[in-house]
């Protein structure tokens, strides 16, 4: 099957000054971005927290990915920000059934994020409840992380087995590497620092977003 993978910008940032200027930013050429969240616990480093997420309430589309431990905690803040989508970690709890059930009683879609050493397996009997799966391609938590590119064999067998999910590659995307995401069969390419650290962001979208549709 022909996948037509989408580009989605992934925002990252500590500062509520610099969120509203990227979702600016991102405005103008997308309507749709992923907002990262990071605790410093589940990850090394933190990010903007819910509670001033929900004061922004981003005017776009978007989901969050959090990086958190207890993800259940901070489902209501996500949704009164007014997200779409939360993917949590499946690491980041051991309750991954009650985090989806707390995500679709809130009308959230919900996704599983899986750290590059985390097996498929541990998703045999999570697929069908969820809306996505999210394959991480760097070890979570930092900006600019070098990609593992051995993550892409667990993409494409992921990709054999169920070839109607949505699959997410997130970390360390170039336009050097795209082909190689594009080819395992995702249908979602996270892009932060190569998007928002560009002195044109737009046009660098442009150009990924040429890439993977190609």
């Amino acid at each position: 099957m022909k996948y037509k993978t989408k580009i989605v910008p992934a925002i990252l940032t500590e500062s509520q000054s610099d969120l509203v200027s990227m979702l600016s930013t991102a405005k103008t050429f997308t309507d749709w971005v992923q907002i990262d969240l990071m605790d410093g616990c589940f990850v090394p480093s933190s990010s903007i927290s819910t509670q001033e997420l929900a004061e922004i309430k981003p005017d776009i589309g978007w989901e969050a990915h959090l990086m958190v431990n207890n993800p259940e905690a901070v489902l209501e803040h996500i949704k009164n920000a007014g997200a779409k989508r939360v993917i949590f970690h499946y690491e980041s709890t051991g309750d991954q059934q009650g985090v989806i059930e707390k995500a679709r009683s809130l009308q959230l879609e919900v996704g599983i994020a899986l750290n590059p050493d985390t097996p498929v397996k541990v998703l045999q009997n999570l697929t069908t409840k969820i809306d996505c799966v999210l394959f991480m391609t760097v070890y979570p938590g930092f900006y600019g992380a070098k990609f593992i590119p051995e993550v892409m064999d667990k993409v494409r067998v992921f990709r054999a087995q169920h070839p109607d999910i949505e699959i997410g590659v997130d970390g360390g995307v170039k336009e050097g590497n795209l082909k190689m995401i594009v080819e395992s069969g995702a249908s979602s390419i996270c892009v932060g620092s190569a998007i928002f650290l560009s002195n044109k962001p737009a046009e660098s979208y442009k150009s990924l977003s040429n890439i993977a549709q190609s």
